[in-house]
């Protein structure tokens, strides 16, 4: 793939502090995107609402992974990585 994928200092601190790697908040985004480009790929990928208009949401297990995609620049940058109570807010 030639996305660049990019975290924000929130998604990294919250990888850090719990000793998970990058591609743990990567890989299911370069899934979605596959799917969004029509490949057959599972994965748990919703489009969000409300404060989050233009927004998606990958599922890893009880942690959400908030991500936009510019798909005209080929950019993907991943907001909020954190748990499922939390991650909306």
């Amino acid at each position: 793939m030639d996305w660049k994928i990019s975290l924000s200092r929130q998604a990294d601190k919250f990888l850090q502090q719990r000793h998970l790697p990058d591609e743990f908040a990567i890989e299911p985004v370069q899934r979605a995107i596959r799917k969004l480009s029509g490949e057959t790929v599972a994965v748990n990928l919703k489009r969000l609402t409300g404060k989050w208009t233009g927004y998606y949401r990958a599922r890893v297990g009880k942690v959400r992974v908030i991500f936009s995609i510019d798909f005209e620049e080929r950019t993907v940058l991943i907001e909020v990585v954190d748990n499922r109570g939390s991650a909306y807010q």
